[in-house]
């Protein structure tokens, strides 16, 4: 398995997050080339911002592994992940992060802020970007185009 087959998966899970009208946004935390976590966007759905698919795949991780070390873990999103996602892939010390496509204005493993390999940190997480780029870039432009149609619609 490599990372176009994660990645496929994790897009999967973005489409999921989408048909629930959530930022279509999938994660996947693999070890050893096993599936031991997943998540997708619910902070709407749930009313919680922290429900990004980054934090629910990493907590499913450490609750099947009985541990927050995810040292040689990998971690598979079709956008570029934010600070609070980008933190807590430090502190569960994911080995590398697989990227879909950046996110220029909430990114924060290297598009707009770099936490992944700060300085000072006690882990640093390698980066893998644009594993199937252009799907995560259609899948996320299409669900914005959507929903800016449907707030001018509805006068929103």
């Amino acid at each position: 398995m490599n990372d176009i087959y994660f990645m496929k998966l994790t897009l999967r899970l973005a489409k999921k997050a989408y048909s629930l009208g959530e930022v279509p946004v999938g994660a996947i935390v693999t070890l050893d080339n096993k599936i031991v976590g997943y998540g997708y966007n619910l902070k709407e759905t749930l009313k919680d911002a922290t429900e990004h698919a980054e934090i629910r795949a990493l907590k499913m991780a450490a609750k099947n592994l009985k541990t927050y070390h995810l040292e040689g873990g990998r971690m598979y999103v079709n956008l570029e992940p934010c600070s609070m996602c980008a933190g807590a892939m430090v502190l569960f010390r994911i080995k590398t992060l697989v990227i879909g496509c950046d996110s220029l204005r909430m990114g924060a493993a290297g598009s707009n802020l770099n936490i992944l390999n700060r300085e000072g940190l006690n882990h640093k997480v390698e980066v893998v970007r644009g594993v199937l780029k252009d799907e995560s870039n259609r899948l996320i432009s299409n669900f914005f185009e959507e929903m800016r149609f449907y707030k001018e619609r509805n006068g929103r």
